[in-house]
């Protein structure tokens, strides 16, 4: 078994866009990008808007491709979809004309798993995240917090090793999204698997974690790593602590200069893909 389960090292990403003149310039996006993800870890990544967390997320699901550097899992470098990662975005990517239940079966049946068996795992994960009685219900009839939790499930069925998320609750009021956070955090307390965790809340970042990596303004790297020494299972009265008050001081300590110094410059142009756009699914792409 590799020591960690995901090495990020010296890894780069750029983009060509237009500039004022409508000449091609290269954007970058991550450099000198470098990290390490244990086995069984819960991570989040924090960082100013643009720096590139995003990025690295789709560099590492298999949906954009590095410029340069090395991506290794479980100690090999990463080719295309991992098979073995599930992906949740924020902005669910369920698909509208399915059920509840074969929303989080479909990973499944694409792999070629019998329709028995995948309708009896489905309905486990639906259970795991307390959608029972909602199994013939249908995306639009579903709030936004039940619908990430269907999104969830749908990730755990196939039984990844590694977890993907992309600013998952960004979307939800701030009730469902503190009950979701809890949510995970029982769930991943029982499966222990190796979850990536993308967050603009610092907050989210330290109530979720075991570390938080703070990134730099773009070109994006790795600016500090921290460890969250908070005792496990989280309870979300451990937001009013002072232990958990240092942890958010310290994250924006690390945080505010990148903001602040990403208010003093222009943006600039990077080309837009719809990446909420693509659903990976068992190690398959489904455009919905």
């Amino acid at each position: 078994m590799a020591e960690h389960k995901i090495v990020a090292r010296d890894l780069s990403m750029e983009f060509q866009a237009l500039d004022e003149t409508g000449h091609a310039e290269r954007v970058p996006v991550l450099e000198g990008f470098d990290l390490q993800v244990r086995e069984g870890e819960f991570l989040s990544i924090l960082g100013p808007s643009g720096c590139g967390k995003s990025t690295f997320m789709n560099i590492l699901a298999g949906l954009a491709h590095k410029t340069g550097g090395d991506l290794l899992v479980d100690g090999k470098p990463l080719q295309g979809i991992n098979r073995n990662q599930g992906v949740v975005f924020q902005g669910y990517a369920l698909l509208p004309w399915r059920t509840v239940l074969d929303n989080i079966a479909v990973g499944l049946e694409i792999r070629g798993v019998g329709k028995a068996q995948r309708l009896e795992t489905a309905r486990e994960y639906l259970e795991l995240v307390g959608l029972n009685g909602f199994a013939s219900r249908y995306p639009h009839e579903l709030s936004g917090g039940m619908r990430q939790r269907v999104a969830i499930a749908r990730s755990l069925a196939y039984n990844p090793d590694v977890l993907l998320m992309d600013e998952p609750f960004a979307a939800l009021d701030a009730q469902t999204r503190e009950t979701l956070q809890s949510e995970l955090l029982r769930i991943w307390g029982t499966h222990k698997k190796t979850i990536v965790f993308i967050t603009h809340s610092l907050d989210e970042a330290i109530f979720l974690s075991d570390r938080v990596a703070v990134m730099t303004q773009r070109p994006g790297r790795i600016k500090e790593i921290f460890d969250i020494d908070l005792p496990r299972p989280r309870q979300p009265e451990l937001r009013n602590t002072q232990a958990f008050v240092h942890y958010r001081q310290r994250a924006w300590e690390a945080l505010r200069d990148e903001v602040a110094d990403i208010a003093r410059e222009p943006a600039a142009a990077v080309p837009h893909q719809n990446w909420q756009s693509i659903a990976t699914l068992g190690g398959y792409r489904i455009g919905v």
